[in-house]
């Protein structure tokens, strides 16, 4: 389900950008999309696949010659100086540990595989626009992990049947839910009480990131104010289901996607204006 969400909401925020940029980010897309299919789908050694993917990635920023038609995409931007090599192989580490954790006791812990598995898109993101400010960095980085726990809440079950819980173990105890009430067909009420808690820090992540905005002008300002506006509006469903996430998909609305953009838009520019 994730996949497939992801699938349909990135080109429809390539639309409307340049065609170098869109391109860039197609390529980009491309091999966040194969490490993924990697790490939860490949058959046999996952570990030692990833890995290997790594070293064509090493070799795609070494002036190499990269055999993977996904890393091989990248090159334009690479030989153009657009792009940096640290934040595809934290996407690959994020996927490697995949295969090994399951579980995050503390919220903490949850925060350290985010730094791998999201805060990497928005910097590649960033790189493209060629946007290099630190303090820049820091709320793309707020931004992206409040986008990765919202995916998170929207699959709790679909997670737990696949053996994996996000929801940190310290916030089940905390809470009095039992790690098998993730897979019943309806929320309990000590359940929803958690989903609206974690709801909320997603919510002061994104909130927080939006200042990002500031940074940005242009096609690029546009490009995150779509993703930001998304996170919100799963925010609001979210919200909407009373925590919830168990009984039906919690879906965004386009109006409420909609809403959020021109909120973005106008809002954000006065304040920086």
């Amino acid at each position: 389900m994730r996949e497939k969400r992801r699938a349909e909401n990135f080109p429809v925020a390539l639309r409307v950008l340049p065609e170098r940029l869109r391109a860039d980010l197609v390529a980009v897309y491309a091999v966040a999309r194969t490490v993924d299919d990697l790490g939860d789908e490949a058959e046999g050694d996952r570990t030692a696949q990833l890995k290997a993917f790594s070293a064509e990635v090493s070799a795609a920023f070494g002036n190499g010659e990269p055999t993977d038609p996904a890393v091989r995409g990248l090159l334009p931007a690479i030989r153009a100086g657009r792009l940096t090599e640290e934040p595809f192989q934290r996407l690959v580490e994020a996927n490697i540990q995949d295969q090994r954790v399951h579980r995050y006791p503390l919220f903490a812990d949850l925060l350290a595989y985010c730094r791998l598995s999201a805060d990497p898109v928005g910097r590649i993101v960033l790189d493209l626009l060629g946007v290099r400010d630190p303090a820049a960095a820091e709320l793309s980085d707020r931004i992206c992990t409040g986008l990765q726990l919202v995916e998170h809440w929207q699959d709790v079950g679909e997670d737990y049947r696949n053996g994996r819980v996000y929801l940190p173990q310290e916030d089940l105890a905390e809470f009095g839910v039992a790690e098998e009430e993730l897979g019943a067909a309806h929320a309990s009420p000590r359940m929803k009480a958690l989903m609206r808690w974690e709801t909320g820090r997603a919510a002061a992540l994104l909130g927080d990131g939006a200042d990002l905005l500031g940074h940005l002008s242009g096609w690029g300002r546009f490009a995150v104010s779509g993703f930001l506006a998304g996170g919100l509006a799963t925010v609001d469903a979210l919200r909407a289901s009373g925590g919830d996430v168990l009984s039906a998909p919690v879906r965004p609305s386009r109006a409420g996607l909609l809403s959020w953009l021109g909120w973005l838009q106008v809002g954000t520019r006065r304040r920086s204006g």
